[in-house]
This record gives C-alpha cells, sequence and structure tokens, in this order.
C-alpha cells in the first residue's frame, strides 16, 4: 500500500491503516515491537506528529501497546 499525500484521507489515517494490515498479515507479529517512530517517518515521509497520531489510533484499536521504557508492541492476538 502507498501513502496518497494528496489524497483527502489524512495521512495518519493511511499509515495506521497499513500498518493494520501488516499486524493483520504478520509482518509485525504479536508481542514483537514495531519500527520506531523515526525509522516510520523516513519510511512514509511524513512528520513525527502524524507517526503518532497513527499509531495512537492503532492503540485505541487496541492493536498496539506501549510498554514504559522499551517501545511499542503489537497487543497479543
Amino acid at each position: 500500500m502507498t501513502i496518497d499525500l494528496d489524497g483527502p484521507e489524512p495521512l495518519f489515517e493511511q499509515i495506521a491503516t497499513v500498518m493494520a494490515a501488516r499486524i493483520a498479515d504478520g509482518t509485525y507479529p504479536p508481542r514483537r515491537r514495531i519500527p520506531g517512530e523515526h525509522d516510520l517517518c523516513e519510511e512514509f515521509g511524513v512528520s513525527r506528529p502524524t507517526v503518532r497520531s497513527a499509531i495512537g489510533l492503532l492503540a485505541d484499536k487496541g492493536l498496539v501497546i506501549t510498554v514504559r521504557g522499551k517501545g511499542r508492541y503489537v497487543a497479543d492476538a
């Protein structure tokens, strides 16, 4: 999936959709860390607040959890 920088959907929602698909297909397996904010910013060509919003959306859906001092992980299936 690619991000449509000029489309009507907010970038953070597009990124969250891509990441949710990766969780669903096992690219990001359960109980494993997702890529860091810096790496995601580079991959998608967006700012850190945009990536944080996308991760927040995934957290709201129960797909990722934050472990203080360790990072963000895919939630158990």
